[in-house]
């Protein structure tokens, strides 16, 4: 599992708090000089077991095909080439319409076999609130677009949680999502953090955050739209056409290594964690080890984020069998086969179910 971090946005999102630069002169050529001196100084530590490959942002739609050629025939170079189980690009929809029907053919040339677009609203005025660069239409042109180049499996990402979203606008953004026909929907709920727009909306009082009654209703409404149309909730924020279920994603339910390339990416040992930190130029590796405590904790809260759960002998000993049989009395957790997990209707709280059980 290979993640690349691109680390360059046209513009900054309302509520994005990760790390991202407006791409200047020289910037491109600085950063993929950076990636591939890396991939060729961590060749060693890449597993091929699951043989997935991410590129996230950032924005990697904005990376000119040439950069990114490069990047893959270092990889190539490395010995760790395609094909790929799954290649997944993170794509916004302007760059896909701007550059139009050769891009996403030349997209799939390289090897890229998934796409992840960015559409967060198909509601114009919530858009140009968050400050994205598209509107509804341009959204869905995209996704023509990409299905004309021959993707097959395209997954759209949506926000929810947010005080200005009406019933109304969510549910014609959740009905206008899967009249496109994506094989993958990612929702996730908006949160405040960092030093972005909306915090400084929030704090001098432009912006008044959703309450967790509103925010719940919002996730109850796209839950029973997507088990409508067919779609698998196999993890709280994603959902999936059978079949389709994201790979590399799931490999970090899964506890499964990976390495992080890129200014701020993150490599996981399976003893420990590492990360890139966050610039442009010069970016350097720290890392700390995990306890096994530390592990038991992180296995048993991302595998109860998944539909599959946990297994039961493993929950047995890593919590009080009082408060396990406690939370299946409550309809917290309920029992599939040797798997405990976290019932669809309390996937909302999930946090507060973990935390009962560590």
């Amino acid at each position: 599992m290979i993640y690349i971090h691109v680390p360059f946005c046209k513009s900054f999102c309302t509520y994005c708090d990760f790390y991202s630069e407006i791409p200047g002169a020289g910037m491109f050529e600085s950063y993929t000089d950076q990636v591939c001196a890396e991939i060729r100084r961590r060749a060693a530590e890449m597993d091929d077991e699951l043989k997935t490959l991410y590129f996230g942002g950032g924005t990697p739609s904005v990376l000119p095909l040439s950069h990114l050629t490069r990047i893959l025939l270092t990889l190539e170079e490395c010995g760790h080439g395609g094909p790929y189980t799954e290649f997944t690009l993170e794509a916004n929809p302007e760059d896909i319409v701007e550059k139009g029907l050769h891009y996403a053919e030349s997209l799939r040339q390289l090897g890229v076999n998934r796409l992840s677009m960015g559409v967060q609203s198909f509601d114009d005025t919530l858009l140009r609130w968050m400050n994205r660069r598209h509107s509804a239409e341009g959204a869905r042109e995209a996704f023509r677009l990409v299905r004309r180049a021959g993707f097959e499996n395209v997954s759209i990402d949506l926000i929810f949680g947010l005080s200005n979203l009406s019933d109304k606008v969510w549910e014609d953004t959740i009905d206008q999502a899967l009249a496109l026909g994506p094989e993958h929907v990612s929702c996730y709920q908006l949160t405040v953090e960092g030093d972005n727009i909306l915090a400084m909306q929030l704090e001098n009082g432009e912006y008044e955050e959703a309450s967790e009654e509103l925010c719940r209703h919002q996730y109850d409404v796209l839950c029973r739209k997507m088990a409508a149309a067919g779609f698998h909730h196999y993890e709280i924020s994603n959902f999936a056409r059978p079949g389709f279920e994201a790979i590399h994603n799931g490999g970090y339910w899964a506890r499964r290594p990976y390495v992080g390339l890129g200014p701020s990416a993150h490599s996981f040992s399976g003893r420990g964690r590492s990360w890139n930190s966050a610039v442009l130029e010069g970016y350097v590796q720290t890392g700390e080890s995990l306890s096994v405590e530390d592990e038991k904790v992180e296995t048993l809260m991302l595998a109860l984020r998944t539909a599959k759960g946990i297994d039961g002998e493993f929950l047995m000993a890593c919590c009080r069998e009082e408060d396990v049989h406690r939370l299946v009395g409550e309809g917290a957790l309920c029992q599939v086969g040797r798997h405990y997990r976290i019932p669809e209707d309390h996937f909302f709280v999930s946090d507060e179910i973990i935390r009962e059980l560590v």
